[in-house]
């Protein structure tokens, strides 16, 4: 049964995109319990096992339950930013009123008959103020072992989706970007339809709040909504180039490219399918910071890359131009 989400003229205004590093760690965490999610994720799942066996996470695993059950929210609650920190949301999450994460909690444990009544569960409810607390400091562990580490790469992939849908919306209008969100997202008639959606009766309808779009890359191949109040009205949905994320090799550049701009210029203007820094970029082709630099210095001027400061971060990624290079695409009659 589909998600309608009809949105008025003040959610069509108000509609934005955020990055949450917080609710990125619990979608990994979701991906973990849900195997119908693995399929692009098996070279992390290895790499992760270890990691995760290591980790006492039995607390968080009593709030995720199995596809079709609830997930308290204010565990990966919508950002009031778009780009905010992971330290500033989880202190937003140990803030969470002790009522709203009893309410939420209780309706995530009535997903399993009988959790609620076990001495987990009734220990969980009856301290909801502590759960909160053991809860985040668990999720922070889990941060710092799963994603801090390649959270520079993650960020990028989702700053890249982000770049994408912001120029569809640019070149076509919210019509455009909407329909293009994800094959099971419809858009028509100020409707936004989610299909094969399965917790239809408690979701959230937008109210003139907006909607907040956020990418993913632990989300697929679900699209994500419903969040209840007093959270923001959201969708969470696969982020484009997330397959390749952990199982790609480095792309190969064209050999008239390595011909025209050298070697190493071209191996970086190829390697940048995702937004991403000098460091990364360094790390990424064994080469050092300052001539990654100087290349991406000559390959800007070109106007082959663009580039936007992150946090603290300055970003690269490729322009129309240096797209149609790296595929080969850039004939004579290119514009």
């Amino acid at each position: 049964m589909p998600l309608a989400l009809h949105l008025g003229t003040a959610d069509l205004t108000r509609c934005r995109f955020a990055i949450s590093p917080l609710c990125q760690t619990h979608e990994a965490l979701r991906l973990l319990r849900r195997p119908s999610r693995h399929g692009y994720h098996q070279g992390w799942l290895r790499r992760m096992r270890r990691t995760v066996a290591g980790l006492d996470l039995a607390p968080l695993w009593l709030f995720i339950p199995p596809p079709g059950g609830y997930t308290p929210d204010f565990l990966g609650a919508p950002p009031e930013e778009p780009y905010p920190s992971f330290d500033d949301e989880l202190a937003r999450m140990r803030a969470t009123d002790p009522a709203l994460a009893h309410a939420e909690m209780a309706r995530s444990l009535a997903c399993t008959p009988g959790l609620a009544e076990s001495p987990r569960g009734r220990a969980a409810l009856d301290d909801p103020a502590a759960t909160v607390r053991r809860l985040a400091d668990l999720t922070e562990r889990a941060w710092h072992a799963l994603l801090a580490p390649d959270w520079p790469r993650h960020r990028a992939v989702l700053e890249a989706d982000i770049a994408h849908r912001s120029r569809q919306a640019a070149d076509g209008g919210l019509d455009a970007l909407l329909t293009g969100l994800h094959p099971a997202v419809d858009w028509a008639g100020h409707t936004l339809t989610l299909r094969r959606y399965v917790d239809v009766p408690d979701a959230q309808r937008p109210d003139g709040r907006g909607v907040l779009l956020m990418p993913s890359v632990f989300v697929w191949p679900d699209v994500v909504s419903g969040f209840a109040r007093p959270w923001q009205p959201t969708v969470i949905y696969p982020a484009r180039g997330m397959g390749r994320l952990h199982t790609a090799p480095q792309p190969r550049p064209p050999e008239a490219l390595a011909r025209l701009v050298g070697h190493q210029r071209a191996a970086v203007l190829a390697g940048l399918g995702t937004a991403s820094s000098t460091t990364d970029l360094a790390r990424r082709h064994g080469l050092a910071p300052s001539t990654v630099s100087a290349h991406l210095s000559v390959l800007r001027e070109a106007g082959l890359l663009e580039s936007g400061r992150q946090g603290h971060y300055v970003l690269y990624r490729r322009t129309a131009l240096g797209d149609a290079l790296v595929e080969g695409d850039a004939g004579p009659g290119a514009e």
